[in-house]
């Protein structure tokens, strides 16, 4: 007996060597966004390499600027995508809210910096609200939806544009520099959209209505059997999409100062493609709004890259 206690209170034995550290690799490659992290890593060596000019502090900021206007439409498209939804109506929207925001400058001299971004706002804000009422309360799919009413936003904003467009001349030159200032080097904006995107994150991680959205994109039947609003989150996050993206727009055409009735072609696709490869299922359940901000990141890099060669000299 004195034998059997002896042996069952000796110490246990002492992990073997590197097990910590084996761990904490372990932990790092279950995070969703450790994928995309190491492709950045990869992506950034091995470009520097071949161009050094890739890493030069201006072709940095341009990235770095480049990607917040598709962080934020990603952020936006991410809340709806992982409720099983798709807006591809984002481009279209972003041609309409772009335009008629940064005319305000042109048609009011004087016009109020923030009053254009709010005038954005409410445009995007109106175009989400169109589009959740169609696919909660009309039950209608999502990809019909914004399929059609991306036709819909693109004619509007034909027919109000034209063959007219914005032009720098006419923006205030406190609208244009907004893309411009820094911060220790740092482009101010890119650290402005890098807190909003951790703040969508920790909501969509941390908050109840947040995590219903998980819910809701793994199994909407379940979803609506645990009494879980369905409809009315389908609603919000169409609409939180929209204002988003409204945002967005203004500060996209701060950004490229040139206004017409092209403006927005083929981000639909683009931002898509963003929130895949950032790590969000197509088929909802699963989400990762820093992943998404990654992967418009690492779009600018794979074009910047494309475009250094070709001036270098």
């Amino acid at each position: 007996m004195s034998t059997l206690v002896s042996q069952s209170e000796r110490p246990p034995p002492p992990a073997p060597a590197g097990s910590g550290a084996r761990k904490l690799t372990e932990r790092a490659f279950r995070i969703r966004e450790s994928g995309i992290i190491v492709v950045l890593v990869v992506f950034v060596a091995v470009t520097a390499s071949v161009q050094p000019r890739f890493l030069n502090i201006t072709n940095i900021q341009f990235i770095l600027v480049n990607t917040t206007v598709f962080a934020l439409l990603a952020l936006g498209e991410t809340m709806v995508v992982i409720s099983r939804n798709y807006d591809l109506s984002v481009g279209s929207v972003l041609g309409l809210s772009a335009y008629l925001s940064a005319s305000l400058f042109g048609g009011h001299p004087g016009f109020p910096i923030p009053l254009a971004f709010l005038a954005g706002l409410g445009i995007g804000l109106g175009c989400g609200l169109l589009n959740g009422v169609m696919v909660a309360a009309g039950r209608v799919p999502s990809l019909v939806v914004t399929l059609a009413t991306l036709y819909i936003f693109r004619g509007i904003d034909i027919l109000i544009v034209g063959g007219k467009e914005v032009v720098a001349n006419s923006l205030p030159s406190a609208f244009l520099d907004i893309p411009k200032s820094t911060v220790f080097g740092i482009p101010t904006l890119a650290i402005v959209i890098a807190v909003v995107i951790a703040i969508g994150a920790y909501y969509l991680r941390s908050f109840r209505s947040g995590r219903e959205l998980y819910a809701m994109g793994s199994n909407p039947e379940a979803a609506r059997l645990a009494g879980i609003p369905v409809g009315r989150r389908v609603f919000v996050a169409f609409t939180v999409s929209g204002a988003i993206a409204g945002v967005a727009r203004v500060l996209w055409a701060a950004q490229y100062q040139t206004v017409d009735s092209n403006a927005g072609t083929g981000y639909d696709l683009t931002v898509s493609a963003a929130v895949a490869v950032g790590g969000v299922s197509i088929v909802g359940g699963s989400e990762s709004a820093l992943g998404a901000a990654m992967g418009a990141l690492l779009r600018e890099m794979v074009n910047s890259a494309l475009d250094v060669p070709a001036t270098s000299t």
